[in-house]
Order: structure tokens, then C-alpha cells, then sequence
């Protein structure tokens, strides 16, 4: 089946092939395009292979014996999935372009899929009057133009403020978009689906504005057994994340998280079981501690 990740991989690799076969490729150079073209971490898996020659590819001069340019034409199967992944909702409300994807029959439906680890009262992505406020955010993200927001917060009371709009996230766990602001008396987060109405005012200069701070970091060791080092960049691909490497099977991850999302990150932390030790914060640890204690009398009763 067709990978999102890989293609990632493979688009790459197409991308360093490229430059080598007009002459020579330094390290540097692949370093560069690795981490232009895929995700942060990609570089321990892909410069290895090529650079020790494992695939073949490229000696360790940096040269191939490929004569022609690689070339990456979408398949069949990979039309099909950008055209189910079109028809999401949530996708729809970019307006994404789907020229040339008419005649193209969706892999898998919406109905295709029963979540059982996500809140089922997610945005009302259909909503008129949700997607007209989500464009008004995303046109005024896109030109830095201050918001005024008239919203429902958590208690139910009507707040009305003017923001400076930093960035629109979405949360999979909730089946929601944030939009996370700066400016006025304070910065905001925002749940898309409790706006009542927003309006675009005038310009603002993001150079006098600093990012909000609502990162908590977590670090823990990571041991590379069952392909874990992979599945753990794949499952937290949502996180701002640094790893380092220890020796062959050993990896110091650094992480940083949304407090709102605590326990979502918990619970998938805690999925990893014995392949990963949480260094810090000690209020992580002490909430680990916590569920396994529960997880344990449970047992015994």
C-alpha cells in the first residue's frame, strides 16, 4: 500500500539521485535535501544507507551510476489516495486543488473508519458558518492581519476580543482546530468550533510579536527494539521533537507538547511500554507512576 512517509523517502532519495547524476552529491548537500524534503529525523535512517553504500545507490564519493534523472509520475493506487484524502472535510476546507483527480475513484470513504481513541464531539466541519469563519482565519494567517474574534468560552461566556492570529493546529485526539493568537491583553487559544463570529481588521508586524508560551518539553531515552525508534517519530510526528543518538540501539529524545494534550500524551507514551524511560518533568513521571499503581490494583481485584 502506498506511504505517505516513504513517498517521502522516496522523493528525497529522487531529489539526491538528481544532483548526483549531474556530477557528485557532497554529505552536506544530502544533509540539506534530507532535511528540506522529509521529517526531522529522517536523516539517521536515509544518509546511513547511502552514504555506507547499503542501497546501492551512491558510492562514497558522493556519485551514481544512474545515468538519467529519476523520475516519480503518481501511480494509480497514489491517485486514489489523494483523492480520498480530498474528500475529507477537514482537507476540503483548505480548498485544495483536485485538477486531474476527476475520473479517480476514491480509495476508502469517511464511513470506511470507527475511531475508538478520539472525542465524538468533534468540529462541525460541514457547518456554513464554520467554514466561513475558518477562511476568514486562514486569509488573515496568511496576511497578517489582526482578528476580531467574538467567542464561547469553556464557561459558557461570551468573550469578544482582538488577536493577532500565530497559528491554526488540529488536534486528532479532539477532532478539533485551535487557533492560537498573540496580542491584546493576552494571548489565546481559541477552539474554531466556539466562534461565533470573526471579523478582519488591519496589518500587524510579526516581528514585534513572541511565540505564546504553552510548550511543555519531555525528554526520555528511547531503546530501539521492534522498530520502535520509527514508530515513535510516526506517532508523535504532531510534536516538536529532537533526537540524539546514544549508541546502535540507545536514542535521548527531547519533546515539546501542548499542556492542553497532556494526557493524550500520556496515554501514548505509556503505549510504548518498556521501550521508553520519561526523564522529565518529574509531574510526568509522577502521572506514569500514578496510572501504573491504578493499572495494577485493577489487576488484583
Amino acid at each position: 500500500m502506498f506511504s505517505e512517509v516513504y513517498s517521502a523517502y522516496f522523493n528525497a532519495v529522487a531529489a539526491i539521485l538528481g544532483e548526483a547524476v549531474k556530477g557528485g552529491i557532497s554529505e552536506k548537500n544530502m544533509m540539506e535535501t534530507v532535511k528540506e524534503k522529509t521529517f526531522a529525523e529522517s536523516f539517521l535512517t536515509i544518509i546511513p544507507a547511502l552514504k555506507n553504500e547499503e542501497w546501492l545507490l551512491i558510492n562514497r564519493a558522493g556519485q551514481t551510476p544512474i545515468r538519467k534523472l529519476p523520475r516519480m509520475p503518481l501511480t494509480l493506487l497514489q491517485k486514489r489516495w489523494l483523492k480520498a484524502l480530498l474528500t475529507d472535510p477537514r482537507i476540503s476546507l483548505f480548498v485544495p486543488d483536485v485538477s486531474g483527480l476527476d475520473d479517480v475513484e476514491p480509495l476508502f470513504n469517511a464511513d470506511d473508519f470507527v475511531y475508538f481513541d478520539r472525542y465524538s464531539d468533534g468540529d462541525p466541519f460541514g457547518d456554513i458558518d464554520y467554514i466561513t469563519n475558518f477562511h476568514i482565519i486562514l486569509r488573515a494567517l496568511r496576511e497578517r492581519r489582526k482578528l476580531k474574534i467574538n467567542y464561547s468560552n469553556r464557561a459558557g461566556r461570551l468573550v469578544t476580543g482582538t488577536y493577532n492570529p500565530w497559528k491554526l493546529e488540529y488536534s486528532a485526539k479532539d477532532d478539533k482546530f485551535r487557533l492560537l493568537t498573540n496580542g491584546g491583553y493576552f494571548g489565546a487559544t481559541i477552539n474554531l468550533g466556539r466562534i461565533i463570529a470573526c471579523e478582519m481588521l488591519g496589518d500587524y508586524d510579526p516581528n514585534m510579536l513572541s511565540e505564546p508560551k504553552r510548550e511543555t518539553l519531555l525528554t526520555f531515552e528511547l531503546i530501539d527494539e521492534r522498530n520502535a525508534l520509527e514508530r515513535v517519530m510516526l506517532h508523535f510526528s504532531d510534536c516538536r521533537k529532537e533526537t540524539q543518538r546514544i549508541d546502535d540501539k540507545h536514542y535521548h529524545v527531547a519533546m515539546w507538547y501542548d499542556p492542553q494534550d497532556e494526557t493524550e500524551i500520556l496515554i501514548r507514551v505509556l503505549s510504548f511500554g518498556q521501550m521508553t524511560r520519561v526523564m522529565s518533568p518529574v509531574s510526568f513521571i509522577n502521572q506514569i507512576k500514578e496510572r501504573v499503581i491504578k493499572q495494577q490494583n485493577l489487576i488484583k481485584s
